[in-house]
C-alpha cells in the first residue's frame, strides 16, 4: 500500500507496500488493537486562535492522545467512536472467537479500518465463498462510520460485493446524534449476513443460467471500458490494453474453466479485473481506493451485474 499507511498488520501475507507487521495466526481484538498500532484514543479539545485565548465556538479539535497530533477539526456535535469501540462492536456483532485478518491506520491516524472473517464459509455455485466484515472509521470528520459485508471467492481472492436489490450489504452513519443507538441498529441489520449470502447464491444461480456468446461478451467489455470522447491515439491504446486484460480474465482464467460461457463466468472475470488489475497510471493511493471499494462497492462490478441480468 502507499505511504499513506501509517500502521497495520496482516495475517500470513506481506502487508501492502511492505509496511506493517506480519503474523501467522489471526488475532483476537485485544491483540489486533496493538498489532495494528490502534491502541490510542481520540480526545476532543477546544480551539483558540493563535493570538487569542478566546475559544472558537461550535468547533473542536480531534487530537490523538499518544502524540498530540491533530486528526481533524469537527463541529461540537461530532461524537468520537474510539478504535477500541470499533473492535468491541465487531466482537459483539460476530460473537466470541472472532478473529481479525487485517487492521490499520491511514493518513496519520485520520482513518482506520479492520477486517474480520465471519465464522461460516459458503459453497455457492461450486465455489467456496468466505464472508468478511469490514469496519471503516474517520477521525477527521471527513466521513461516516461504515460497516459492510464483503464476500471473497477463495480460489482467486476476488471480492464479490454485489449491490443486491433483495438484501442489504452495507450500513453507515454520521458521527452525530445517538451513536450508541445507531451502532445497535447496525448490529441488528448486519446480523442478517446469512440473508445476504442466501440472496447472493440465488443471483449466482440466475447468472449461471444466462448464456453468453463471445460476441456479447466483447460488447459488454467495450461498454464497461468505453473510449472517452475525442480520445487521443494514446488513450485508445490504453483502453484497448485494459479491454485485452479483461478479455484474458474471461476467456483464459484457469479457475473459470469449470464454468460455461455464462453470466456467472463474466461477473467473476470482471471482479478479477476490478480486484487485481493495476491502473495504467499507478497513483500512490490506488490500493487505498481499491480497499475502500470493499465497503462502498465497485461500480464496474455492479454495472456488469446489472448488464447481464437485464440481457
Amino acid at each position: 500500500m502507499s505511504v499513506n499507511v501509517e500502521t497495520m498488520f496482516s495475517v500470513r501475507e506481506k502487508p501492502w507496500h511492505g509496511l506493517g507487521t506480519v503474523v501467522t495466526e489471526a488475532p483476537d481484538s485485544a491483540s489486533a488493537l496493538g498489532l495494528a498500532g490502534l491502541d490510542w484514543s481520540v480526545l476532543q479539545k477546544d480551539i483558540a486562535a493563535a493570538d487569542s485565548r478566546n475559544v472558537i465556538p461550535g468547533f473542536k479539535a480531534n487530537v490523538r492522545d499518544v502524540d498530540g497530533s491533530v486528526l481533524g477539526i469537527v463541529t461540537d456535535r461530532y461524537k468520537v467512536v474510539q478504535n477500541k469501540e470499533a473492535f468491541a462492536f465487531t466482537d459483539a456483532l460476530l460473537g466470541e472467537g472472532v478473529r481479525y485478518e487485517t487492521a490499520g491506520s491511514l493518513q496519520g491516524g485520520r482513518r482506520i479500518w479492520l477486517l474480520a472473517r465471519l465464522p461460516q464459509n459458503y459453497i455457492i455455485n461450486g465455489d467456496e465463498i468466505i464472508p468478511y466484515l469490514v469496519f471503516m472509521n474517520a477521525h477527521d470528520g471527513s466521513g461516516s462510520i461504515k460497516v459492510a459485508m464483503t464476500p471473497v471467492r477463495v480460489v482467486c481472492s476476488n471480492t464479490l460485493n454485489l449491490a443486491l436489490s433483495t438484501a442489504k450489504r452495507c450500513w453507515s452513519c454520521q458521527h452525530t446524534g445517538n451513536i450508541e443507538g445507531k451502532m445497535k441498529e447496525a448490529e441488528a441489520t448486519l446480523l442478517y449476513a446469512g440473508q445476504y449470502m442466501t440472496a447472493l447464491g440465488k443471483d449466482f444461480d440466475r447468472l449461471n443460467r444466462v448464456a453468453l456468446n463471445d460476441v456479447k461478451v466483447m460488447e459488454y467489455i467495450n461498454l464497461l471500458l468505453p473510449e472517452p470522447d475525442n480520445a487521443t491515439d494514446q488513450q485508445k491504446r490504453n483502453i484497448e490494453k485494459l479491454r485485452e486484460d479483461m478479455r484474458t480474465r474471461y476467456f483464459e482464467a484457469p479457475d473459470l474453466n469449470f464454468t460455461g460461457k455464462n453470466g456467472y463466468r463474466f461477473i467473476n472475470a470482471v471482479s478479477d479485473f476490478a480486484t487485481h488489475c493495476k491502473p495504467l497510471r499507478e497513483r500512490s493511493n490506488y490500493r487505498e481506493s481499491l480497499f475502500a471499494k470493499t465497503v462502498d462497492g465497485n461500480p464496474i462490478i455492479d454495472k456488469a451485474y446489472q448488464m447481464v441480468l437485464s440481457a
